[in-house]
């Protein structure tokens, strides 16, 4: 849309060519919704430097900007959030986790409500993540064999769980996600074993043919694949090449944040990007610190998710464009600022750090207010992402996020090589 405001007001259209051209972008968007589509995924503008992009993406439970982040609601709620409020901060889609919806409440009784949208009385878009990080997660719980995982369950009535491509299809389909993953052979980053990594590569190829098969809703729900090949440049670009022969409307990057170093992450992201369509959205599985959200916007990603705003949160922790402020700290103690003097949000216009100090980490409603600011943080962010992007300022706004966040200019080298790789020098 950016673009197009931009050339209505570069060629100066008289009254009737503008009305002329409203009545095309209204018949567009009537044309696309009688030939609906479960995904539409239209690049608004890019910048000219970096492999940065802002795009509109089209789901069935409505449209979702990018670069986007995700926030991770496992069971399908957002701790100390209701739904409800979730919409009203503006939050377009949501992640919850398949491993354990399918432990409890189940499919059967996720079918008998409708899904997962009404199950929970969440309006706008779900992802869906495969179980298969539970791999790593569950690591002395799991055994992975050709035929799928087989988990001792969490919930201990229930024993043993054998978690394969097409279960994990069928409880996502029975969830009703926007967005669902193909369950993929995940190996920990940290892992040096070249052949058992190369062996989950070709694994995920058949693990997703399997998922491909098995899915019920194509015209409702989206695959994505998951390139995987741990640090390995090699089994990257041959994990990246075998999915895109398939017939997917998106792709996702997964096996990293799993403690590998900085200096490995950013090239890996790097790469997959390049190796993945233009045209098509690029989710990095499980990154939620604010400066990777702008060092991988600058290499090409979309889709975000992680736990840690929320997380942090619990732990009395709040997220500011300096760092974070750990509010359990003394020195917070009498002091009467907001969190944030520049957020909008109702914890910072109501209450201030003092007060905030005195309830986090004992009292629920802490849990509430700082989830919620940190959430704002997050969407305040991505938007000045996007902004700057469709505005033709990118590498201007990571240069001035950068040195606020390290105003004595000692950058971490990742962040300077990386922005470096994509034609943004910092200050």
């Amino acid at each position: 849309m950016c673009r197009l405001l931009t050339l209505v007001q570069k060629v100066n259209l008289s009254f009737h060519n503008k009305f002329v051209l409203n009545i095309h972008i209204k018949y567009i968007s009537i044309n696309m919704t009688e030939n609906a589509k479960p995904l539409i995924f239209n690049v608004i503008a890019e910048c000219p430097n970096s492999k940065a992009r802002t795009s509109k993406m089209i789901l069935p439970h409505g449209e979702v900007d990018t670069p986007v982040f995700m926030p991770v609601g496992t069971q399908g709620t957002l701790k100390g959030m209701l739904p409800e409020q979730l919409e009203s901060l503006g939050i377009q889609i949501l992640l919850a986790n398949t491993y354990h919806l399918g432990t409890k409440p189940g499919p059967d009784i996720l079918k008998k409500a409708g899904g997962l949208h009404k199950f929970m009385n969440w309006n706008r878009n779900l992802l869906t993540d495969s179980g298969g990080f539970q791999m790593v997660s569950l690591l002395k719980l799991a055994e992975i064999t050709e035929e799928g995982v087989k988990f001792q369950s969490l919930n201990k009535e229930k024993g043993e769980v054998m978690l394969t491509p097409e279960h994990s299809i069928e409880i996502q389909n029975a969830i009703g996600a926007d967005i669902i993953m193909q369950l993929d052979d995940v190996v920990q980053t940290t892992v040096p074993d070249k052949k058992r990594i190369s062996l989950s590569v070709e694994r995920t190829t058949r693990w997703l043919d399997r998922c491909l098969k098995a899915h019920k809703n194509p015209k409702t729900q989206n695959i994505f694949p998951i390139v995987q090949g741990t640090l390995y440049e090699d089994l990257r670009r041959i994990s990246a090449n075998d999915l895109i022969q398939r017939t997917v409307n998106g792709y996702a990057i997964g096996g990293l944040s799993g403690g590998e170093s900085k200096d490995d992450f950013w090239k890996i992201v790097h790469i997959c990007t390049d190796l993945l369509p233009k045209d098509k959205p690029r989710y990095l599985m499980g990154v939620g610190f604010a400066i990777d959200l702008v060092v991988c916007s600058a290499l090409g990603v979309d889709m975000f998710d992680c736990v840690f705003p929320t997380r942090t949160a619990r732990f009395g922790c709040a997220l500011t464009m300096t760092g974070q402020l750990n509010l359990k700290k003394a020195q917070y103690e009498k002091d009467l600022q907001p969190i944030d003097k520049d957020c909008t949000c109702n914890t910072c216009k109501n209450y201030t750090r003092a007060y905030l100090h005195g309830i986090v980490t004992e009292l629920p409603v802490a849990c509430h207010l700082l989830t919620e600011h940190n959430l704002a943080f997050q969407l305040r962010l991505m938007k000045n992402i996007r902004d700057s992007i469709c505005e033709q300022r990118f590498p201007e706004f990571v240069r001035e996020f950068v040195i606020t966040l390290f105003p004595d200019k000692n950058y971490p080298s990742w962040v300077r090589d990386a922005l470096k790789a994509v034609n943004i020098e910092l200050l």
